[in-house]
């Protein structure tokens, strides 16, 4: 069969695939996007103390492999099924899907994060003074000063981050999440 005959007759499970990697790329890269301003800002501004665990998740997340923590959740929620079955989690952790989302999130939260933490420290002070004398305040500076600037120095490595979410979609296949790599594989025994 050549090689227009196997698109034709697979297409279907590739277009699956392909839809499963923007699934589950888009969806993991807009939770940590909502999560990592927040923290980042935490980062910044927190004393030593209480962003201690800040840093150990970051630098967790960021000095594991995203396979690692893929196997860590969807393999060894298994072995807090009683307690996660009390408070009602178990539904969320039996689905691979779930547990690679998770994976993806808390991965890219760390990331972007450190991303954004970079932006806002690479935005010009005395733009921020700017704000403040012509009477804005606090709040109204963060969003109209801050947050534009620090995501316009961001943008670039925010895009790379993205990038590096797609390519990795393809480790979720070990845990019977088919995204198009996964598809490809199986199309390919």
């Amino acid at each position: 069969m050549d090689f227009a005959g196997i698109i034709i007759q697979y297409w279907p499970r590739l277009l699956d695939g392909a839809l499963m990697t923007l699934k589950l790329t888009f969806l993991g890269a807009l939770i940590a996007g909502f999560m990592a301003p927040s923290l980042a800002l935490f980062r910044l501004r927190a004393g030593p103390v209480a962003q201690f665990p800040l840093r150990l998740y970051v630098s967790f997340a960021r000095g594991t492999p995203l396979l690692a923590q893929l196997f860590l959740i969807y393999y060894g929620s298994g072995q807090f099924r009683p307690l996660l079955q009390d408070i009602g989690l178990w539904g969320f952790f039996r689905d691979p899907f779930n547990c690679a989302l998770l994976a993806f999130v808390i991965n890219s939260t760390a990331y972007q994060t450190e991303i954004l933490r970079g932006g806002f420290m690479g935005v010009a002070h005395g733009e921020i003074e700017a704000a403040k004398a012509i009477g804005m305040s606090r709040l109204t500076t963060l969003y109209r000063v801050t947050f534009p600037h620090a995501y316009r120095i961001a943008w670039p490595a925010l895009g790379n981050e993205i990038i590096l979410l797609i390519k990795a979609s393809a480790l979720a296949s070990v845990v019977t999440v088919f995204d198009l790599m996964g598809q490809t594989r199986l199309i390919f025994s």
